[in-house]
């Protein structure tokens, strides 16, 4: 996968030069493009895995942003809410992430959500230690960080 990676940027800087301009669309523009010339020549380099794992960082993209938003407007409403009711805690989340890639994104992905801020991880890297600012159900909150992120991740990066 990671040599059609480096394909797919090589033709994006090969198109940045074609056509003169070396910028940020134009580099996208260019990587588009070859993507789609590698997608058609796809069955002969076997490279379907390749289009597959781009597909699911779209889709663990779009979780993010979505998260992102939900979560935004939540910490708003704490924010904005004249009685503070919300019941702030540290959370350990079970991994079934195994790899240092994993977890640092899962991680990462947390962090960057508001109202949540990852810890710490445990030395056998098994559990991860989450902030949480407002929690009802900690259960909840596990299988939602399991079935969200952490299987988007899996499936991107196995």
């Amino acid at each position: 996968m990671s040599n059609l990676f480096v394909t797919n940027i090589i033709l994006a800087m090969a198109w940045c030069t074609v056509t003169g301009h070396f910028t940020t669309v134009s580099f996208a523009f260019g990587f588009a493009v070859a993507s789609c010339a590698l997608w058609l020549v796809r069955e002969q380099f076997a490279t379907l895995n390749y289009f597959r794992r781009f597909y699911l960082t779209l889709g663990l993209i779009g979780l993010f942003l979505y998260e992102l938003a939900l979560a935004s407007l939540r910490v708003a409403r704490i924010v904005l809410t004249p009685k503070q009711n919300f019941k702030a805690g540290f959370i350990a989340i079970p991994l079934s992430c195994a790899s240092r890639a994993e977890i640092v994104l899962l991680a990462n992905l947390i962090t960057l959500t508001p109202g949540t801020l990852s810890v710490d991880i445990s030395d056998d890297r098994s559990t991860l230690y989450v902030h949480a600012l407002d929690v009802d159900d900690v259960d909840v909150f596990r299988g939602d960080v399991a079935k969200g992120f952490e299987r988007r991740i899996m499936e991107v990066f196995r």
